[in-house]
């Protein structure tokens, strides 16, 4: 039987290799591509692309990827000066994933994926965490992951895919304020969101952290494993 595909939204960036320096380019941490091939399905890098969502007829799920943070003109905020968008991304991934909501294929957010959840459900995001919860531990320094323990709602999807976990890494400056109509079903030490869901769909999860990083990264396997009832 061939692997499920998963689609990877992908980051542009200015990246520089060989004789190249910081020439744009679409791309994603193998990370989260070792994740998915780890739990047994095929990844497939979609870059920015907001003409149409014909790949989904090919996508078994779909990984929404971290990144840059989503545009606040999206859930009606004015720009906070310490917040980064990217316009493609944001047109790109929102015309992707109202399509798979059609669809009911499983969708996995990660870090800014579970913000864009949020916002494609009619919910919206503090822009920079440290002025609601006082400290800057979600994201410590530049580059670098920091840990707090997390709990999960009994009886979720997040609460059965992350058995046992009681802390998770994490890296950003933004978070979710109102879930629109998901339901949380995770939060930090300090009450920060760390998992959204729905569970009238056949798999919808989004987690605040980094999943493809861990070495045990069972969202990623959880999404793979839903693409697979229902591979084509």
């Amino acid at each position: 039987m061939s692997r499920p595909l998963i689609g990877i939204t992908a980051y542009v960036e200015p990246a520089s290799w060989a004789a190249w320096r910081d020439v744009p380019a679409a791309l994603v941490p193998q990370a989260y591509v070792r994740a998915v091939t780890a739990s047994g399905g095929r990844a497939l890098v979609l870059p920015p692309d907001d003409a149409d969502a014909d790949v989904l007829r090919v996508l078994d799920g779909l990984l929404l990827a971290g990144g840059a943070d989503v545009g606040p003109e999206r859930y009606g905020q004015p720009h906070d000066p310490r917040t980064e968008s990217r316009a493609d991304r944001d047109a790109g991934e929102l015309a992707l994933l109202t399509a798979a909501l059609a669809a009911d294929l499983p969708v996995l957010g990660v870090c800014r994926g579970m913000q864009l959840l949020a916002v494609a459900r009619g919910g919206a995001l503090h822009q920079h965490l440290p002025d609601v919860v006082g400290h800057d531990g979600h994201r410590p320094a530049p580059g670098v992951y920091g840990a707090h323990p997390v709990r999960f709602a009994p009886d979720s999807l997040a609460g059965s895919v992350l058995a046992g976990v009681d802390r998770v890494n994490s890296y950003h400056h933004q978070a979710v304020a109102d879930p629109g109509d998901l339901t949380v079903t995770g939060w930090a030490d300090d009450g920060v969101v760390e998992a959204l869901e729905d569970p009238r769909r056949r798999f919808l999860l989004g987690v605040q952290w980094h999943p493809e990083i861990d070495p045990d990264p069972r969202p990623v396997a959880a999404l793979v494993q839903a693409a697979r009832a229902g591979h084509r």
